[in-house]
């Protein structure tokens, strides 16, 4: 019998996971459904190794893709190809929402940008689960590609550490704070460990062959915890 034509796009085949796994079942179930069928297991297992599973492979994408970048530019893009905008926009694309298990108010979680891009991370989950690295890879891969194909080598990037101060003045949080927490290496081969906090809270660490390229890192590394886009090209980084 021919497939619906009209039917929502299925996410467990377009990561390439078997059709019938129970694994990738349980990616798609919200904790609000699991909540409320006692014994039945929701998705958040999952999407804590998943998260995981993403950096890796969108790290190993971005060094591939544009070797000889800094880490200043590999930690911004990665940030923004990992972003929740960014997996909730391809759950969207394709039947998330339609296919996730929920609980009462199920339609505000199937519009939740977060309720999304933690059901795409339990995918990738359950695809390493499943297959190891080689099939989370693929699952990474076609989630990633249009983003990386997005993203252009030759721009100038944005200073990260502009970029978290300026979405901290829009959001009326308190500026960060650099910590310097260690100087490594020989006199002619230093390297420096800086942390950054916000309001007391430590969201980023950055290592660098001076204190502001690891403090452009650590603000990277903020961005992406905070969830931040990724600074738009064309104001380049001061000296």
């Amino acid at each position: 019998m021919p497939s619906d034509p009209t039917a929502p796009p299925c996410p467990i085949a377009a990561l390439g996971l078997p059709p019938q796994s129970a694994l990738a079942r349980t990616a798609l179930t919200h904790p609000s459904h699991a909540h409320e069928h006692p014994g039945a297991a929701d998705n958040q297992r999952l999407e804590f190794l998943g998260d995981s599973v993403l950096g890796l492979c969108a790290s190993e994408l971005l060094f591939a893709r544009f070797a000889g970048a800094d880490e200043g530019f590999l930690t911004q893009a990665r940030a923004r190809l990992v972003s929740t905008e960014a997996l909730a926009a391809w759950a969207r694309g394709h039947g998330v929402p339609e296919a996730l298990e929920t609980g009462r108010g199920g339609a505000a979680i199937r519009e939740s940008p977060k309720a999304l891009a933690d059901a795409v991370e339990a995918l990738l989950g359950a695809a390493f689960l499943e297959g190891g690295l080689e099939l989370a890879g693929l699952a990474c891969r076609r989630i990633l590609e249009p983003g990386l194909a997005a993203i252009d080598p030759g721009a100038v990037e944005q200073d990260p550490k502009s970029a978290l101060q300026e979405a901290l003045q829009g959001s009326g949080r308190p500026p960060p704070v650099y910590e310097l927490l260690a100087t490594e290496g020989p006199a002619h081969r230093r390297s420096f460990v800086v942390a950054v906090s916000i309001g007391g809270e430590r969201l980023g660490e950055g290592r660098g062959s001076s204190k502001r390229s690891a403090e452009r890192v650590a603000a990277g590394e903020a961005l992406h915890r905070l969830g931040a886009p990724r600074p738009e090209p064309g104001a380049g980084a001061p000296p």
